[in-house]
C-alpha cells in the first residue's frame, strides 16, 4: 500500500484503559445511589460513547440524569482515571514502524480530545502522531462516523488513502460509513466475530501485525 494516513482508536487499541474507565463508572453509579457492577462486567463500556453506556446502565434516556452521571464520571476521570491506563505491548515500536514507512498517523477517539491529548502526552507518544482528534465535552463528534468525517475534511484527506484501526464495532461502522479501509484488532475489547460482522477488512491479533497489514497491496482490500 502506498503512503497513507492511519487513524488509530485510543481505548482498546493503543492503551488498555480498563482500570480508569471502570472505576470512574463505579464511582458515578455509587454517587447516584446505585450498586455498581464488578469491573469485569463493565468491559462493554470500553469503546462506546460514555453517554450511551450510562443510558444502558441506568436504563434511562433522561438527559438530566445522564448529564449528572457523566459529570460525576469526569470529576474522577479528569484527575485520576485517565492515568489508570497502560500502553499495550509494542505500541511505540508499531507506531515507529508505521511512521518510518511514510504513513501519517492520527488518533481518532470518541473520548474528549482534552483527555485523549493528555493520555498521549502521558505515554510519550505525541511525536508519533500528526494530531489527536476526539469528541467535545458537550458530546459533539462522539459518534465515530462523524469524527472520521471531521478528520477527513479538516485534514483534506481522500478516503481511498485512509485506514482506520480499532477494536470495537463503532470503529468498523465509522470506517465503512466513510468508505475507508478498516483494520480490526483483537487484543482490545472487541472479538474477531464482532469486528468482521461490522466490516473489518483485515484483522490484527497483536500490535506488531498492523504494519504488516498496511504493507498488503491495496488491491487486496475489500471495499
Amino acid at each position: 500500500m502506498s503512503a497513507s494516513t492511519i487513524l488509530f482508536d485510543l481505548d482498546g487499541t493503543l492503551t488498555d484503559p480498563k482500570p480508569g474507565i471502570t472505576r470512574c463508572i463505579q464511582f458515578a453509579l455509587s454517587e447516584l445511589g446505585y450498586r455498581p457492577p464488578d469491573a469485569d462486567k463493565l468491559h462493554w463500556c470500553i469503546g462506546p460513547p460514555i453517554q450511551d453506556s450510562f443510558s444502558l446502565l441506568l436504563k434511562t434516556s433522561d438527559n438530566k440524569v445522564l448529564e449528572q452521571a457523566i459529570s460525576l464520571y469526569r470529576s474522577r476521570f479528569a484527575t485520576i482515571g485517565l492515568f489508570e491506563n497502560s500502553l499495550y505491548p509494542k505500541i511505540s515500536e508499531t507506531l515507529d514502524a508505521i511512521r518510518f514507512a511514510g504513513h501519517k498517523t492520527f488518533v481518532a477517539t470518541s473520548k474528549p480530545h482534552i483527555y485523549a491529548t493528555q493520555i498521549i502526552q502521558h505515554f510519550g507518544l505525541s511525536s508519533l502522531f500528526d494530531g489527536v482528534y476526539g469528541s467535545e465535552l458537550d458530546g459533539t463528534r462522539t459518534v465515530k462516523s462523524e469524527l472520521i468525517n471531521h478528520i477527513l475534511v479538516t485534514e483534506n484527506l481522500s478516503s481511498s488513502d485512509v485506514v482506520m484501526v480499532g477494536d470495537r464495532l463503532h470503529d468498523m461502522i465509522g470506517a465503512k460509513h466513510n468508505s475507508i479501509t478498516a483494520i480490526g484488532v483483537t487484543y482490545g475489547y472487541g472479538t474477531e466475530e464482532e469486528l468482521k460482522s461490522y466490516g473489518a477488512d483485515l484483522i490484527a491479533h497483536t500490535p506488531d501485525e498492523i504494519p504488516k497489514l498496511l504493507a498488503v497491496s491495496k488491491n487486496e482490500f475489500h471495499y
